[in-house]
Parts: structure tokens; C-alpha cells; sequence
């Protein structure tokens, strides 16, 4: 009997600490509405950056580095490419595209 009782106040504790919702759980009110207005939804983000990031991003995609252009390049030249994958972008565009003379 001494015994049910000791197993039975110790499952009580362990259910205790498991189930005790602390006050910082609490803190954030998502817990009882998880869906915040349209209104608040993006106002952490300023509208300038965010137009700003997206003229970047757009300039970065029109001006490319030569070296990517020349990866692209040797990517679309199938014996570029297996050259390239044996010693390198570089050395396979150089090999089989360094020799011409572009003005």
C-alpha cells in the first residue's frame, strides 16, 4: 500500500513538470489566435528596403560576371562541358574558346 502510494504522488510530479505551462509560453498570444491581421503582417519589413532589394536583385541578374557568362558559354557546348567537368570551367573555356578573337 506504502508502495501505490510513493508510485502514485511520483506520477503526479512527473505530471506536473511535464504539463506546467510557464508564464513565458504565455507571452506570445499566438497560443489562443495564431493568425495576426493583414495590417501587422509585414509591418517588421519597410516597404523602401524591400523595393530597394528588388532593384538589386534585378540589376544583379542583368549585369552577369564574365565568368559566369563563360561557365554559361561552355555549358551550352556539350564537349566544353565534359571538358569541364575533367579540369575545370575555366581551363575548358579557355581551351575551347580562347583562341577566337571577339570585337
Amino acid at each position: 500500500m506504502r508502495t501505490l502510494i510513493i508510485l502514485t504522488f511520483l506520477a503526479v510530479l512527473v505530471m506536473a513538470a511535464t504539463c506546467y505551462e510557464s508564464h513565458e509560453s504565455m507571452e506570445s498570444h499566438e497560443h489562443y489566435y495564431p493568425f495576426i491581421n493583414r495590417r501587422r503582417a509585414n509591418d517588421f519589413i519597410q516597404a523602401d528596403t524591400r523595393l530597394g532589394a528588388i532593384t538589386q536583385e534585378r540589376i544583379r541578374e542583368r549585369t552577369k560576371a564574365p565568368n559566369e557568362r563563360q561557365r554559361e558559354m561552355c555549358e551550352d557546348y556539350y564537349p566544353c562541358e565534359l571538358y569541364a567537368y575533367r579540369h575545370g570551367y575555366a581551363a575548358a573555356y579557355k581551351h575551347y574558346f580562347g583562341r577566337r578573337r571577339t570585337k
